[in-house]
């Protein structure tokens, strides 16, 4: 993602003249200037020239469509931009899109206005314009009014930004699924071809073997260098410790994450899934190194979950570089008092450290599924802080996602005897609500937690796949929910036509 830009397009016309139109392209370099030289935005914004006529705008919208370095657009009518222009362009539009609703001056010169000030910026009269033909024509994009000088304004953008590149992520994401999903479970069922048609993933399913051949390729020079990382990383229990009883546990476990890694990275995979009820030859369940592959990015899903797997690689992508984590999740037990309701989340091993709040200590415990040798793991606590739990089910007619505002919080106490890693966090608005609308919603128990991206981030990404999104914050109402759930049943059913 560190070669993607996004590009800037200017609107104007040929009526004021070719001087008019110098001043038009200075003043819109000099806004993308600001925003690049602003040190806000996760993706450098490119400058491309003035649009003046329909012809080298459908070239401009076909050209962005076409690169795959280009991962949105970002449209500013500077004077005022017929609005007929555009559309056989945003017609063929396939790349996220977003609307600056900006001009060059942030105060009036009120003494010095004239008919040609006015005719040069009129931002106000062009955009509204450009506003109506892309509602006419049902484009998919984010609104933001504002200066570029404006933090808030920038941070929304940064925000846009962050989504369109989760969405050129899961466009270009390959998955492997390391044998099926759990036998008899509903919510990790779901259509694939449904998916590559929606978001562009491409999911497959490999015999668990062809990953044993890998992990069984692994040298012990290449064990001996992975050793040394975890050492350097973490703490390590001193039964895993080269010369004690169990090292050779530890060994194996950085086998399997040397054997995952090439698998991977030979097939160009973003995202995997593993199944305890299909282990083949290996013989620990991978634990430590879906955690330090989740650290690096991958996508992950425990069961066969392909489609929490594929948002876990998404959601990463969106908020790479941000501060906070993002990591596997899932729904455990409650907490319902004394004191404020909370969820005590965790998994059998596969939580990410990305969210941990202190350095993770390497254990080994048994494990009472799987059949196989005790499994090594990193266990810690999550670091408290505001976040965002998101979950994806697949409905039949539509893939729905489902996201709750959270705070995550310290335990109340030491949890000495849960040996995985894990986070406990306060749902909003409560956790009765909370429960009660993921519930009506189908939510899955499987998640995405993460304390790197926010709800507009969220927001944005599921409008520029056309994807539902139902939001369960601080002001949710049972009752408002439930109705808002039927009223999306009509909508997406009307949407996708006959």
């Amino acid at each position: 993602m560190s070669e993607k830009t996004c590009w800037f397009l200017t609107g104007s016309q040929g009526l004021y003249g070719p001087e008019t139109l110098a001043q038009v392209e200075q003043q819109s370099r000099a806004v993308v200037e600001a925003l690049n030289d602003a040190g806000t935005l996760p993706v450098p914004v490119e400058w491309k020239p003035v649009l003046t006529d329909s012809a080298a705008i459908h070239a401009i919208i076909m050209a962005a469509n076409a690169d795959p370095d280009c991962i949105g657009l970002i449209a500013w009518m500077h004077t005022f931009s017929p609005a007929k222009m555009w559309i056989t362009g945003l017609d063929a539009l396939k790349t996220p899109f977003l609307h600056l609703h900006t001009q060059a001056n942030v105060s009036l010169p009120w003494a010095e206005i004239d008919m040609d000030f006015m005719n040069l910026n009129q931002a106000a009269h062009g955009d509204r314009e450009f506003g109506f033909i892309t509602a006419r024509l049902g484009v998919p994009r984010t609104i933001v009014a504002g200066h570029v000088s404006d933090p808030t304004t920038q941070a929304r953008i940064a925000g846009w930004q962050r989504a369109a590149r989760g969405v050129a992520a899961v466009r270009s994401l390959r998955l492997a699924r390391f044998g099926d999903n759990m036998r008899n479970v509903a919510v990790t069922e779901g259509d694939k071809v449904e998916a590559e048609l929606r978001f562009g993933v491409s999911v497959n399913t490999y015999g668990v073997n062809d990953l044993v051949e890998r992990v069984d390729a692994v040298t012990e020079a290449e064990v001996d260098d992975l050793i040394a990382q975890y050492q350097d990383a973490y703490e390590i229990a001193p039964e895993l410790l080269p010369g004690a009883d169990r090292h050779e546990s530890l060994r194996y476990g950085a086998k399997i994450e040397g054997g995952l890694r090439a698998f991977l990275t030979e097939g160009g995979f973003g995202a995997f899934t593993t199944n305890f009820e299909d282990l083949g030859g290996l013989r620990q369940l991978p634990g430590l190194a879906c955690q330090r592959l989740m650290a690096d990015g991958y996508g992950f899903g425990g069961e066969g979950d392909w489609k929490t797997s594929v948002m876990l690689h998404t959601v990463k992508a969106i908020g790479a570089g941000a501060p906070g984590g993002t990591s596997f999740m899932e729904d455990y037990t409650y907490h319902l008092g004394p004191g404020r309701p909370k969820i005590l989340g965790a998994h059998m091993l596969e939580v990410c450290p990305s969210i941990a709040a202190a350095k993770p200590r390497v254990e080994i415990h048994p494990l009472g599924i799987g059949n196989r040798e005790d499994p090594v793991r990193l266990v810690f606590d999550a670091a408290p802080g505001p976040a965002t739990v998101l979950g994806i089910c697949d409905l039949g007619d539509r893939f729905r996602l489902v996201l709750n505002e959270v705070d995550v919080v310290r335990p109340d106490e030491p949890l000495p005897k849960l040996p995985v890693a894990r986070a406990v966090w306060e749902p909003r608005p409560d956790l009765a609500t909370s429960a009660e609308s993921w519930i009506s919603a189908g939510g899955p128990h499987h998640t995405v937690l993460s304390t790197a991206v926010d709800t507009d981030q969220l927001a944005d990404f599921a409008n520029l796949l056309g994807v539902e999104l139902l939001i369960i914050d601080g002001g949710t109402n049972r009752r408002e929910f439930a109705d808002r759930i039927r009223w999306n049943q009509a909508y997406y059913r009307l949407a996708r036509g006959l």
